[in-house]
């Protein structure tokens, strides 16, 4: 962190600034100059607020040249992290994961059959939500515990490790001992109560970045997982909140070779939710496996008409199967299985 400091300071009002981050453990360089003085400081400036420092009356400027995240940082950790979910390797130069299923879990033989056509079509991992968060208090809230069981059933039969959305503190036990790949989901991204629970567990964590959130904070929202102890942590890219009506989101797909260069945590596409709509999936899809993406996270229903939550925006098994058959063919040519 770099502070400059008003031309004429007194020194015991710099001195005072000086003292007050040694105290945190920090060294502090000082450059005279002709009409600045500028200090350098060196270490975890993590505990430094820079909106505090520049409130003082006496500082001019006040620039963090390190990324506040540490453990999250590339800078620390050059080389690709590769998070084992059930025995399927997500990041570095691993095969591309698809992840498939239904936004909610809706009923055992539905999922069951729809389990089977993921896995037949080329995913390898099964989603459904349990437990929604709806933005009406009347819309369908899932199945809760039903649902994880019946998820659970759907693994055994067709060997696809789940994924789930975890909404509160009170049901980790249950995503502990059933949920092979836990997620934090747009509207909790900084709910950090749970995101500090969550690392003080080692399942696999993903974590899709928030309505309106900047990469900065979706990558600190990772440190806080990985502070408590927890560094499988997956990102997942499912679009942002803009002015634009025709979509449902704005899929930024520069996150992808942005966090490849801040991070070296592995990062998937959620066109579905990015999107809105079924017929933007596919060429998003590859889209996003052209950029670097180390996986999909795709929702897909045998009959989206009737599907109980998000049918517009899920693929029917068919469609599903021929994005990962093209999508196959992208990661080909960039050096990438799927």
């Amino acid at each position: 962190m770099i502070i400059t400091l008003k031309k004429n300071t007194p020194k015991e009002e710099a001195q005072k600034i000086i003292s007050a981050i040694e105290k945190k453990g920090l060294h502090v360089t000082v450059i005279e100059g002709t009409n600045y003085n500028v200090y350098g400081v060196v270490g975890d400036t993590t505990v430094l607020d820079e909106k505090a420092i520049s409130a003082n009356p006496f500082v001019d400027n006040v620039t963090r040249i390190a990324a506040p995240y540490k453990k999250a940082n590339r800078l620390f950790h050059p080389d690709d992290s590769i998070i084992d979910v059930a025995g399927i390797k997500v990041g570095g130069q691993e095969d591309i994961v698809v992840i498939g299923g239904p936004c909610s879990v809706e009923d055992r033989l539905s999922l069951l059959e729809l389990a089977k056509d993921v896995k037949q079509a080329g995913g390898c991992m099964l989603r459904g939500g349990a437990y929604k968060p709806r933005t009406s208090p009347y819309a369908f809230q899932g199945m809760g515990t039903t649902g994880i069981e019946w998820m659970c059933e759907a693994r055994e039969q067709y060997g696809l490790p789940i994924v789930s959305e975890l909404m509160s503190i009170d049901k980790m036990d249950e995503f502990e001992e059933h949920v092979d790949l836990i997620q934090v989901g747009a509207r909790n991204m900084q709910n950090f109560d749970l995101l500090k629970v969550l690392g003080k567990s080692k399942k696999p964590v993903l974590l899709k970045r928030g309505l309106a959130n900047t990469i900065e904070e979706w990558i600190m929202s990772a440190e806080y997982i990985m502070a408590g102890g927890n560094e499988n942590v997956i990102l997942c890219e499912r679009g942002i909140r803009t002015f634009e009506k025709y979509t449902r989101n704005t899929l930024d797909l520069s996150v992808i070779p942005i966090i490849k260069q801040k991070s070296h945590l592995p990062i998937i596409i959620d066109p579905s939710h990015a999107t809105g709509d079924w017929k933007l999936v596919e060429s998003m899809s590859l889209a996003a496996i052209a950029a670097g993406a180390d996986g999909l996270i795709i929702e897909v229903h045998n009959n989206p008409e009737s599907a109980w939550s998000d049918g517009a925006q899920s693929l029917k098994p068919d469609k599903f199967k021929a994005v990962i058959e093209k999508g196959r063919q992208i990661a080909h040519v960039i050096g990438r299985g799927m």
